[in-house]
């Protein structure tokens, strides 16, 4: 065939040039390719045509043919494997450029049904160093060469493709890496509104609830189970069911470590996915499957690492995790754990406050108004001995039994007010409501009880700074009705360095300051704490005889 004139060529260029333009502008790789491939194909009059895209080590990531039928396609044994005069393009950056295939001693033979070819054009897709892939045409049409026009326009194409095809694995990265960031958003999101839902309660079953609701909804997956292990046990009980087919999950509630998906979980301290529940071992409940379940992914909930429940989330289909999913459900899974076990620690807490409480109480009662109704009763019995022979003594013997009797009737009031100490109301000032905590102080104990400030209005303080110095005026006051057997209270409020300060003097007998813990109990502790966690303090002065001074301070902002 003779060549193309000037002409012919330069129009044949134009086409070519506009074409190629209009590549750059494709983001659908696979659209791309098919257009290169076909645009080669017509550009050089090829009966074939096909494109390799190779990643770094060389693998066909993808393969864009045109020019054989998909009957034909189907009889090949296997696609191009880069053999002979295609590994040859493949490893070089050079063109190839001949006339018969089966005649170049690169030639490594066709697989069957493969179709006869005979004239080749092989153009690498390069930028810089880097070959991207191949464009491959064969068998010129009217069965000529192919001739150096076609290889300089193929080049040229290449050239064009090689920028399109970039262009377009960077935007499929940026695709990627932006859906990525909005996963991963997704994902924080997630762990944080579980962060802030169970961080604000310490009731098991609410964080329970909450972890299970959100991670369902999220994974769109039909039933979850919360398994928790028994204190001191190597058992794991069902704690919390949500989702369909109850009755079916109910078969079996308990399992033990090492036992069936929930137990090797346990055992292993780490996730484990069953895709297949029909036929795996593993699965213990045989009720699942028969209802329709075809997966499972299991996550520890741990806690300094230790197992402390696991959480089992079951689908109706055969759901894959990714990585990415199952780095998710196991930071779940050390949040929920985490919750768990502070919520445990705090129920041991309160039932060992309540246990220290009964017995502090207990002694008190023991020590105080146990002692003065025993006193009272030997006294009642001596009265009653002598009441015929020693009226006078008996009358006196009379008034202080009455006058024992009041004073029990104090102490119980006082033990009453402990119990069920009153709350700051939101509607009153700080000095009113320290003055409502006086006046029943007063009633319950009849020791008068005074209160002065220096602080006009005192209704820009803090409230929960406040609500701290009630609390110490309220504990003061009920260790002063107790143990100070004082007769007068005076309570003083002023402001300096934007300190608050709060002062409660009693003129009773006072105790030996090194013996303080004995003399307060949990008392002096829980006003240490309070004061230090607003921020301010607390100091305490007293001696035998001489009453008992406490002065706390907190911010006023």
């Amino acid at each position: 065939m003779a060549s193309k004139t000037k002409k012919e060529l330069e129009e044949q260029i134009g086409s070519l040039y506009q074409a190629s333009k209009d590549l750059v502008g494709d983001f659908s790789l696979e659209t791309l390719l098919t257009r290169i491939v076909r645009l080669a194909q017509a550009q050089v009059q090829a009966e074939y045509a096909a494109l390799a895209i190779r990643n770094e080590k060389g693998k066909v990531m993808n393969f864009i043919h045109s020019g054989m039928s998909e009957e034909e396609l189907h009889l090949l044994p296997h696609p191009p494997q880069g053999k002979g005069l295609l590994g040859e393009l493949q490893q070089k950056h050079e063109v190839i450029r001949i006339s018969n295939i089966i005649e170049d001693p690169r030639y490594s033979g066709f697989p069957q049904y493969h179709p006869a070819m005979t004239s080749m054009l092989g153009v690498p897709i390069t930028t810089g160093e880097k070959i991207l892939g191949q464009i491959y045409l064969t068998n010129k049409i009217g069965g000529a060469n192919f001739t150096l026009d076609d290889e300089r326009l193929m080049k040229t194409l290449a050239a064009y493709a090689a920028v399109a095809i970039t262009n377009t694995q960077l935007y499929a990265n940026i695709v990627e890496q932006d859906e990525a960031l909005n996963q991963q958003y997704e994902d924080l999101t997630l762990i944080y509104e579980l962060a802030q839902g169970i961080s604000s309660t310490w009731d098991i079953k609410e964080i329970m609830s909450l972890t299970l609701k959100k991670v369902l909804s999220y994974l769109e997956v039909e039933t979850g189970e919360i398994f928790l292990k028994d204190r001191g046990e190597k058992d794991l009980r069902l704690a919390l069911l949500r989702g369909d087919d109850f009755e079916a999950f109910y078969t079996k509630t308990v399992f033990r470590f090492g036992d069936g998906v929930v137990g090797k979980v346990a055992g292993l301290n780490k996730a484990l996915v069953v895709t297949k529940l029909e036929t795996d071992p593993r699965i213990l409940r045989s009720a699942i499957v028969k209802a329709g379940f075809r997966s499972q992914v299991a996550i520890p909930l741990l806690a300094a690492r230790e197992v402390v429940g696991v959480m089992n989330l079951s689908s109706k289909t055969e759901r894959p995790y990714s990585i990415r999913e199952l780095d998710l459900l196991t930071t779940i899974g050390m949040w929920a754990g985490t919750a768990i076990q502070n919520a445990r620690l705090q129920e041991q807490t309160k039932h060992i406050a309540v246990l220290e409480e009964r017995e502090r109480i207990g002694m008190d009662l023991h020590d105080g108004v146990i002692q003065s109704l025993y006193s009272l009763g030997l006294t009642l019995d001596y009265v009653k001995a002598i009441l015929e022979e020693d009226t006078e003594e008996s009358m006196k013997k009379l008034n202080f039994a009455t006058d024992g009797i009041n004073s029990t009737i104090v102490d119980i009031r006082t033990y009453i007010s402990d119990l069920r100490p009153r709350q700051m109301q939101e509607n009153l000032s700080f000095k009113e409501n320290l003055e409502v905590l006086l006046q029943e102080f007063r009633k319950n104990s009849q020791i008068a009880a005074e209160i002065e400030d220096n602080i006009e209005g005192l209704l820009d303080l803090n409230y929960n700074n406040t609500l701290t110095l009630f609390r110490i005026a309220q504990e003061s006051l009920s260790n002063t009705a107790r143990h100070s057997k004082a007769q007068n209270v005076e309570l003083k409020l002023w402001e300096e360095d934007s300190q608050i300060y709060l002062e409660i003097i009693d003129n009773g007998e006072g105790f030996n300051i090194d013996k303080t813990e004995a003399n307060l109990g949990h008392g002096l502790a829980n006003m240490q704490r309070r004061t230090r966690k607003a921020g301010g303090g607390i100091q305490i002065d007293s001696s035998p005889g001489n009453g008992t001074k406490v002065i706390a301070w907190v911010p006023k902002e």
